[in-house]
């Protein structure tokens, strides 16, 4: 009898311990306590997510290619464009107004195609960092510069660097290196010709400024 009622208690013991066993597995289980494990896992979902944010990369921009430079592109990005032969050369030293050094070249100017007068002696103003990269002139040459217009500071270089500068041979003809015969491949003017005139060139600019003129009337 004795054995029968103990046996009895320890069923009762151990249903009403289940339960509890049960709910503290489900509390470690639970990542917030106090709620059933449903309840939490609605409770974090409404959290506010942060978003991630990815680094942000410097873009690099392809260079730009000379090559596919089109003639009217060139010329309208030019502020003188002119020939003539270089008379002199001098180097500056940084000053109050300008303060790097430039070195200054003067060119009689011969032929005027814009922002020149022909018969005049025109000084540019060039950082001497171009000239050291290259791009120097030596008295007596004979020149076709397309010059961007003047900086604040008063200087300029050639148009796409040495694009901008063509050699004139002895008969006043202009050559063009492999480089612009493949820039200007397809102008109607210059396209194909290693050797122009200076009035093609005139040509060819004009068209470029009428070409302008109609995409802006568009």
């Amino acid at each position: 009898m004795f054995g029968r009622s103990s046996l009895c208690l320890l069923v009762v013991s151990c249903l009403f311990s289940l339960p509890l066993a049960l709910r503290a597995q489900s509390d470690a289980n639970n990542p917030i306590p106090g709620l059933a494990p449903d309840l939490a896992t609605e409770f974090e979902a409404r959290l506010p997510q942060l978003p991630v944010r990815e680094p942000v990369l410097p873009s690099r921009l392809p260079p730009r290619s000379t090559g596919s430079m089109r003639f009217p592109q060139f010329a309208r990005a030019a502020g003188m464009i002119f020939s003539g032969t270089v008379t002199n050369i001098e180097r500056r030293s940084a000053d109050g107004r300008q303060g790097i050094e430039t070195v200054a070249i003067t060119v009689h100017v011969e032929y005027a195609i814009r922002g020149a007068t022909p018969g005049e002696n025109l000084t540019i103003s060039q950082w001497i960092g171009l000239w050291s990269s290259g791009q120097r002139y030596r008295v007596g040459e004979r020149l076709l510069l397309f010059l961007y217009p003047n900086s604040k500071l008063g200087l300029t270089s050639c148009v796409a660097g040495q694009m901008g500068r063509f050699t004139i041979d002895r008969w006043g003809r202009v050559l063009l290196t492999a480089q612009h015969l493949s820039a200007f491949r397809t102008d109607p003017v210059l396209g194909g010709k290693s050797r122009a005139p200076l009035s093609d060139f005139a040509l060819a600019v004009r068209r470029a400024g009428e070409e302008e003129f109609v995409r802006s009337e568009r």
